[in-house]
């Protein structure tokens, strides 16, 4: 005799016995196959909107009824018994009969309700975005417009329904993209329906006609008027899921001219969305990566451009695209920020200052959010380190992305806090493999790590990190990707393993004569490597290589000072060169930090001072790290002469 340890083991076990669970299930399945049903009734046949809520509470309040019954009586061949007590049913001796095997009812029921029940739940679950095939190439979305509803309750405006429907018609079928269904169609197949008045066109019926028409998105809307004003509403509908895609309006003064401009200014904002959609859909990375939103497919094309160009340091380039983007859009924040460093990179200063003005002027009308991105922007500018993580940290926990972790990752290198920017670095690349392989392509991330693994000796990990940039990145000839190489080479160099480093060292060499790169800028970039790999003899062979081919150049003269005076290897001739910089290009706050840099490392301290607090008010208003903890480290060494 079976031996239960405890009431509920004995209570489960009289729930299976009595078959409980499988009324449950049955019935559960049964309620949702007649909920929909109804609700398709519902809006087919015009019905009161009340019959859903009611069927939907009787079933509910039948649910423990049902279980009740299946409690008390059991169904069997012979009709419906009580069920009997388990103590009975254990005192009944049970004589084995053969086992035919043959199909029961039950079990085709069951079959039948568990196809209904997916046949209905399917769209739901598995809801297909109406809008993907537009990030198709060469794939058009078919498109239906469903004759307006006159809600003015004034006929006279009857016209205006079909009016809207053929001049929204004509406005789509300008776009290559769109295979608009035409008026000719759509109304003999409403005519067919038996459809005499427009009112009575429901959303299931709107969406059933978009099916017959084979329509991927129908667009369906209603004409109102309040007072002296007319206002029409349009909804953008996704025909298999029956979504809102998005939703428009126009107002107008009430006037029979303005159904054309009305009709126009729709189908424009409709076409917009759906560019926009495309757009973002091809360029999730750049999309997600930025957020901040813009109606102009112009601006946010531009925007992509620019962000391309960018990730191929093509500053000019990049400044084109991102004056463009906001002159289409002049309140498109994303473009704005960015510009503001493209033209600080570029060393145009009053520019950048100019933009991030602007910028930070509409921080009232900006989200939570934005106002955090431009406090950061602000802070970049203007404002120490410490306040740029502190803002980026908030960031993190309202908006988590990669960037967030790669910028604070940057501040940490800058800082000498190598084992924070790891933690960071791994932080933002978990997030960008979380997003898919478009955030990790070009993903500057790769180098910065590498690098901050090579530096701590973690060498295995740099390794491993290249390989995964190779694997993420199919065009190994990009300007970004030249960084790669150069960090493996240099890793290899670290390593001892000449071969693998000379390979590295002659890939790194085509891909940047492949990019226009020149000699001297091929040059810079093999002392980058060396540098990295602790060799800084052919460090400073390359440097000087590239001071030979470009001696009048300002900036190859204070690359050069800067190693010889940082590096302690020959801190006079630093200065004579700094000193030839300086007068190429006076006032130069870069230049005079070098300077007073030299004059430290040549315990002139109170001269290095004076040089350094200029070189500083040269770069005001703009806030300098560097220059600035180049300060402290003098005026500590002052304080200990005392």
């Amino acid at each position: 005799m079976p031996h239960y340890p405890n009431k509920f083991a004995r209570f489960w076990q009289e729930l299976k016995r009595r078959k409980v669970f499988g009324v449950v299930g049955t019935y559960t399945a049964t309620a949702y196959i007649i909920i929909e049903v109804v609700n398709n009734l519902v809006q087919s046949l015009n019905l009161p909107p009340w019959i859903g809520p009611i069927v939907v509470l009787l079933l509910v309040i039948g649910l423990p009824l049902a279980v009740i019954i299946s409690w008390i009586f059991d169904f069997t061949p012979q009709g419906i018994k009580k069920t009997e007590s388990l103590e009975e049913a254990e005192k009944r001796v049970i004589v084995p009969k053969p086992i035919k095997k043959r199909l029961r009812l039950s079990y085709v029921l069951n079959a039948a309700l568990i196809i209904a029940v997916l046949i209905l739940a399917w769209p739901r679950i598995f809801k297909s975005d109406s809008l993907k095939r537009l990030a198709s190439s060469g794939e058009k979305v078919a498109i239906a417009v469903i004759p307006f509803q006159n809600m003015t309750n004034d006929t006279i405006w009857n016209y205006s329904e079909e009016a809207i429907q053929m001049n929204l018609i004509s406005v789509l079928s300008y776009s290559g993209e769109l295979r608009v269904r035409q008026k000719e169609t759509i109304d003999q197949l409403i005519s067919t329906n038996g459809f005499a008045e427009y009112s009575s066109i429901s959303p299931r019926i709107a969406g059933s006609l978009s099916r017959k028409l084979d329509a991927d998105i129908y667009i369906s809307g209603n004409i109102q008027k309040a007072g002296t004003m007319m206002r029409v509403d349009a909804k953008l509908v996704g025909t298999k899921t029956m979504e809102v895609l998005r939703s428009f309006h126009v107002e107008q003064p009430v006037s029979d001219n303005n159904i054309i401009p009305i009709s126009d200014s729709l189908g424009k904002k409709i076409l917009d969305f759906l560019q926009i959609s495309k757009l973002i859909k091809e360029n999730p990375d750049i999309w997600r990566n930025f957020r901040s939103s813009t109606n102009s497919p112009d601006a946010l094309r531009s925007m992509i451009y620019a962000a391309r160009a960018m990730v191929k340091y093509n500053l000019p380039s990049a400044i084109k695209y991102f004056e463009k983007a906001i002159a289409a859009d002049s309140n498109f924040i994303a473009p704005m920020g960015e510009l503001a460093f493209a033209y600080r990179n570029s060393r145009m200063v009053n520019k950048a200052l100019s933009i991030e003005g602007k910028l930070y002027g509409k921080r009232d009308q900006m989200s939570p959010v934005d106002q955090l991105r431009a406090d950061l922007l602000h802070a970049m500018f203007f404002e120490s380190i410490d306040v740029q993580i502190d803002l980026l940290k908030q960031l993190q926990e309202n908006d988590d992305q990669g960037n967030y972790h790669r910028i604070l990752a940057g501040n940490y290198i800058v800082m000498n806090q190598f084992d924070k920017a790891i933690l960071e670095y791994e932080k933002s690349l978990e997030i960008w493999r979380r997003w898919g392989k478009a955030f990790l392509k070009g993903n500057p991330a790769y180098a910065s790590l590498g690098e901050a693994y090579h530096r701590t000796g973690q060498y295995k990990k740099a390794r491993r990190i290249y390989r995964e940039a190779e694997r993420v990145n199919d065009d190994h000839t990009s300007i970004y990707f030249s960084w790669i190489i150069r960090d493996q080479a240099a890793l290899a160099l670290t390593e001892g393993d000449a071969d693998r480093a000379d390979k590295y060292i002659e890939k790194l060499i085509s891909v940047q004569k492949e990019n226009s790169v020149s000699e001297a800028g091929i040059d810079a970039e093999l002392h980058k490597m060396y540098r990295q790999a602790g060799d800084l003899d052919k460090a400073e062979e390359y440097l000087r290589k590239a001071l030979t081919l470009e001696p009048e150049n300002p900036q190859r003269l204070n690359s050069v000072a800067a190693f010889l005076i940082v590096y302690d290897r020959k801190v006079e001739e630093g200065l004579g060169l700094i000193d030839k910089a300086l007068e190429l290009s006076p006032g130069n706050g870069d230049y005079l930090d070098t300077k007073g840099m030299g004059l430290y490392k040549l315990g002139k301290y109170d001269e290095a001072l004076e040089l350094l607090e200029k070189a500083r008010d040269l770069k005001k208003p703009l806030y300098s790290h560097e220059i600035s903890s180049h300060i402290e480290e003098v005026k500590k060494a002052i304080a200990e002469q005392k």
